[in-house]
């Protein structure tokens, strides 16, 4: 017999319970991007705080489809799936950069697009170390593709976070594809990303960009 009072329980191990808590974060990201670019249509934010706002739910966006991998097919199928009547949103996850560089002028737009593709690969490979990502065939494609984004950025040659992201590219380099980093390598790297990333957003802030 059933009883109402007992707690129903949605996993049955561990694997199942990670599951359904990356659905979840999926989710809440498509319900924040709605919101999101509601209030950036009636004006209730700036652009400058629309911007990084969007890049930064794009890539988290981006990073669960990766972690959930073959139980999302598409964005469409889990939107219909949760009855998620968010047009909005999955407008700009198709696009794939926020409102302010899909509707720039082509110079400008090319601009913003790099500096929403480098912001949201260093979002994407710090989450990704976050949610205990260790392994090489793991993290050095997004690193080196995070590197090829970065490279652009007119300060990087000299920046001190470019050296030591490339020398951590060095250490995955001489490892085998199923070799881990340790915790402790795993802090310290998001560490130096996160400080590369710094140096990236003040750069732009005092005028600077692509080469």
């Amino acid at each position: 017999m059933l009883n109402l009072d007992e707690e129903v329980r949605l996993y049955s191990n561990n694997n199942e319970r990670e599951k359904l808590e990356s659905q979840a974060t999926l989710f809440g990201i498509i319900v924040a991007l709605e919101y999101l670019e509601r209030a950036y249509i009636r004006d209730s934010i700036t652009a400058l705080e629309y911007g990084p706002a969007c890049t930064k739910l794009i890539g988290q966006y981006r990073t669960m489809l990766k972690l959930l991998g073959d139980s999302v097919p598409s964005i469409e199928d889990f939107m219909a799936r949760y009855k998620l009547d968010h047009p909005a949103a999955l407008h700009r996850l198709k696009v794939g950069v926020p409102a302010t560089v899909e509707h720039s002028s082509d110079t400008a737009a090319e601009s913003g697009k790099w500096v929403a593709e480098t912001t949201q690969r260093f979002i994407t490979f710090m989450d990704a170390l976050k949610l205990g990502l260790r392994a090489k065939d793991e993290l050095h494609p997004m690193l080196q593709e995070l590197m090829t984004g970065y490279a652009r950025f007119k300060g990087s040659r000299d920046s001190e976070g470019r050296s030591r992201m490339v020398a951590w590219l060095i250490t995955l380099n001489g490892m085998k594809a199923s070799d881990e980093i340790t915790d402790e390598q795993s802090r310290q790297l998001l560490f130096d990303v996160d400080h590369a990333y710094s140096e990236f957003f003040r750069s732009l802030e005092s005028g600077g960009g692509q080469d």
